[in-house]
């Protein structure tokens, strides 16, 4: 908010620094005519118009007034103005109007300037008095009491406290009043002191045509279609005779900026060069200053870029910036809530963030063969063919002298056989004993045999699912590249 004196008719402050300061670069002027015309010639003495500012005014200003050196800087000023209903090709009543202008005419010639040059206030103001003429009409018409003057104000002995009586219910008229106006359709309501409809506003802007200063009329605004183009073929000229928009924010173009950076590999390293001299310099590499070399080229600063050492921190960074040590900051700062009631921070160069890969659990098939993993097939044929060699073993020493088997058929005895070393292996046991030396010592060999097997088989297997519930399902990107899980 800048403030201008209309006792000494200056801007309090210094009108350039005040708006240089700002990051805005958009300028809304709300001043009377008068005093807008100062203000201007005021922001052409600091040079604080177009092409770096946008200025909107709520008047239009007689440019003749400004030096024809100074028209360059005006060209792209934008006014906004109300307007009645006819300036935006809207219904006004004209046989109304063309009365007034006839009445005007007739009691002072010398003041009409002409219809074209009516000013949009005066006919918003005849509308008003048209207004409250009609509801005067209609309250002393529906008045009952004949024994008073329908309009009777009481105090009137002080004009400050004269108040007319039944005000509410002229009020009540008044809000149920509408009719087509000189200005456009007139409508009130109780909720608003503005009109219901019917308002108009239109914005000007300020154009070189014939190699003189013009407004030009380009955008019309109503309550029901908001901002519309006044004419297809009147365009914007901004500041800078420029047809693209500005973006209303301070550009720093050849402005020198204190930059700071901490070294943190890889955004910001340094290296050894030798110049052109073979002078030995430290040269800055990385994220950072490559980001810094595009940002100077695209928006023109001059940067003045601080190294500092790798154990500064970085709570330290962001008191140096709300210090007005630095600028900015450039680097792998993190933005914290806390840091962001001190400085500002743009939007994050680098996502810096933990991620986990996580395997998509595949349906799971049951593997009925997984126990016989821990032999191969090759252990499992010797072991098949142990058990068939020792079974004839048996059958030759024990089968014509033990009495659980010479009495059998020999169908039986071969059984009985086969299960002897087999029941021995697995640790079940049988269910007779041998009776010669040889079928004790085949009974020694076929225990031992059972023992290496069994604590084999139990290390491999524990062994197996060990390995399997801790392997690693990848390796690298690679794998999952080649789609080794889905």
């Amino acid at each position: 908010m800048i403030m201008f004196d209309t006792v000494t008719h200056t801007i309090r402050g210094d009108l350039k620094s005040l708006l240089l300061s700002s990051p805005i670069r958009n300028v809304i002027l709300w001043a009377e005519t008068d005093y807008t015309s100062l203000i201007l010639q005021e922001a052409i003495d600091c040079d604080v118009l177009g092409p770096q500012f946008t200025w909107i005014l709520g008047s239009t200003v007689e440019l003749n007034s400004f030096s024809q050196a100074d028209n360059a800087k005006l060209i792209g000023i934008l006014t906004i103005e109300p307007v009645v209903a006819s300036a935006v090709n809207e219904p006004t009543n004209t046989t109304l109007l063309n009365a007034a202008y006839d009445i005007w005419q007739q009691y002072e010639p010398e003041t009409f300037p002409g219809a074209e040059n009516v000013n949009a206030y005066a006919l918003f103001t005849f509308d008003a008095t048209w207004l409250l003429i009609r509801s005067l009409e209609q309250l002393c018409s529906i008045t009952n009491n004949h024994s008073s003057p329908c309009l009777s104000i009481v105090n009137d002995s002080f004009c400050f406290n004269r108040r007319l009586l039944d005000s509410s219910s002229l009020f009540d008229i008044i809000n149920t009043d509408t009719f087509l106006g000189v200005s456009g359709l007139v409508q009130f309501s109780a909720n608003s002191t503005d009109r219901v409809s019917g308002v108009y506003y239109i914005v000007k802007n300020i154009q070189s045509l014939s190699n003189e200063l013009n407004y030009v009329p380009v955008l019309v605004w109503c309550s029901s279609d908001a901002w519309t183009p006044h004419s297809q073929q009147n365009m914007i000229i901004w500041p800078g005779q420029s047809l693209v928009a500005p973006t209303g924010y301070a550009t720093i173009a050849g402005v020198t900026l204190r930059i700071a950076v901490i070294e943190a590999p890889p955004f910001t390293m340094t290296q050894q060069v030798a110049d052109t001299n073979g002078i030995i310099k430290t040269k800055l590499i990385g994220y950072i200053p490559d980001l810094l070399a595009i940002l100077q080229t695209n928006m023109g600063f001059i940067p003045n870029i601080t190294l500092l050492p790798s154990t500064q921190s970085y709570d330290g960074l962001i008191d140096d910036v709300a210090n007005n040590v630095y600028d900015i900051v450039a680097g792998d700062v993190t933005i914290l809530a806390e840091r962001r009631e001190q400085v500002s921070f743009t939007d994050s160069i680098y996502d810096n963030s933990l991620r986990i890969i996580v395997r998509n659990t595949a349906s799971a098939s049951p593997d009925f063969w997984f126990y016989l993993r821990p032999f191969s097939l090759g252990v499992r044929l010797c072991i098949l063919g142990s058990i068939i060699f020792a079974a004839l073993l048996m059958y030759l020493y024990e089968g014509g002298h033990n009495d659980a088997l010479k009495h059998k058929p020999t169908i039986s005895r071969l059984v009985m056989s086969t299960w002897y070393p087999l029941g021995n292996i697995m640790g079940y046991g049988v269910d007779f004993t041998v009776k010669t030396g040889a079928g004790r010592f085949l009974t020694f060999s076929v225990f031992f045999l059972s023992l290496v097997l069994i604590a084999t088989y139990q290390a491999t297997l524990t062994s197996n699912l060990t390995l399997r519930q801790t392997q690693n399902i990848i390796s690298g990107i690679d794998d999952i590249k080649n789609g080794k899980i889905p």
